[in-house]
């Protein structure tokens, strides 16, 4: 019986126009939503208990779904469940047991495109006392790789709980407890310019920040926010009634954003602050609220959030964030219009935004 995830022929625009499918064979990539890996037990089993399938995005640029046949998908992935997703790299747990994990390629567009794919096993999770390891609230990875040497992989759970470790190198993972109450809502990510993982405090006023070596205790710097936007009185109140949802965001020339998204909300909205200067003496970061980051789209999803240079991606809007949550959401931060792209309502799980690349 044909294996299929979830059916197709459901994921359209809220206009119902419905997008193109087209299998592809790629070399490079814009930003694209993995979606899922189809296979059919007429099929048979290949060597290794594996199946013959095909792995499904959907590229933003082009509003279609991309189809990458004849992919090896192992038998890991079929008794697993993704978990998040950073650098292209998919990260899965098992079904039967939440703390074995693994990476692999299986979602990386140009991987997709080869036969073979690449699973590497984690160390077992272990939970904290205060901590817990069954449910992820994002994961985020220093390399483009994990097989370079001083990749580490960072996991945040839902709660305090934040764990580390180098694929391949570690034979356990390092534990730390969040030093703040209420980060369910705030997420992890990397930063290339200063080499340290970043995740804001509840209500974004400081910036937590650990090194590559976990060794030391987490660095704060408070951000200062000289200007807001004028909204009216009774959407302060909307705002202030939501949970809110912080991703600090690099850009590829280093710039750095803080993007606010409230929900449940009326409206879809993002609140973006651009770093105006270098970290002060006293440790501050200046955060002024914009509508223009440019020639920029960020990225958010349940992963690491990324910007992507728009003109380097025919199809992008600039100047917008790309989000996904039920659905998928381009916000214009210049005029704050919104395109909405339904998702199917069987989906296997939370898609995650890809980043580029290329070969």
């Amino acid at each position: 019986m044909s294996q299929l995830l979830f059916r197709l022929s459901k994921l359209s625009h809220r206009n119902k126009n419905v997008f193109a499918q087209k299998s592809v064979r790629l070399f490079s990539t814009s930003p694209c939503l993995s979606l899922c890996c189809v296979w059919d037990d007429a099929l048979g089993l290949v060597e290794g208990g594996s199946y013959i399938g095909k792995v499904l995005f959907f590229d933003p640029a082009k509003n279609e779904i991309l189809q990458v046949p004849d992919k090896t998908i192992p038998q890991e992935l079929l008794n697993s469940k993704p978990i998040g997703a950073s650098q292209g790299w998919g990260f899965s747990s098992e079904q039967s047991n939440h703390n074995s994990l693994h990476i692999t390629d299986l979602f990386n567009p140009l991987a997709a495109s080869k036969s073979n794919t690449k699973m590497i096993p984690l160390p077992p999770l272990t939970s904290m006392l205060y901590g817990q390891t069954k449910v992820v609230w994002n994961v985020a990875m220093s390399s483009s790789s994990p097989h370079e040497e001083d990749c580490v992989v960072a996991i945040k759970f839902f709660g305090r709980q934040l764990s580390m470790c180098k694929p391949g190198r570690d034979l356990a993972w390092t534990n730390r407890l969040i030093p703040f109450d209420r980060a369910e809502n705030s997420n992890l990510m990397y930063s290339k310019r200063d080499q340290r993982f970043y995740l804001p405090a509840p209500g974004g006023n400081y910036l937590c920040s650990w090194d590559l070596h976990f060794d030391n205790d987490p660095k704060f710097n408070e951000l200062v926010f000289p200007n807001f936007p004028n909204l009216p009185q009774s959407t302060w109140e909307d705002l202030d009634s939501c949970i809110r949802e912080d991703h600090w965001v690099e850009s590829p020339s280093g710039q750095s954003f803080l993007g606010c998204n409230p929900s449940p909300t009326p409206m879809v909205m993002v609140l973006v602050f651009r770093e105006e200067d270098q970290v002060t003496a006293k440790g501050t970061r200046n955060m002024c609220y914009t509508q223009d980051i440019g020639d920029l789209c960020i990225f958010l999803s349940k992963n690491d959030p990324f910007c992507v240079v728009a003109s380097s991606c025919p199809g992008l809007k600039p100047n917008s964030i790309y989000m996904m949550d039920h659905c998928v959401s381009i916000c214009e931060l210049a005029n704050g219009a919104v395109t909405c792209f339904e998702l199917p309502k069987m989906m296997p799980f939370s898609p995650f935004w890809i980043p580029p690349c290329s070969v």
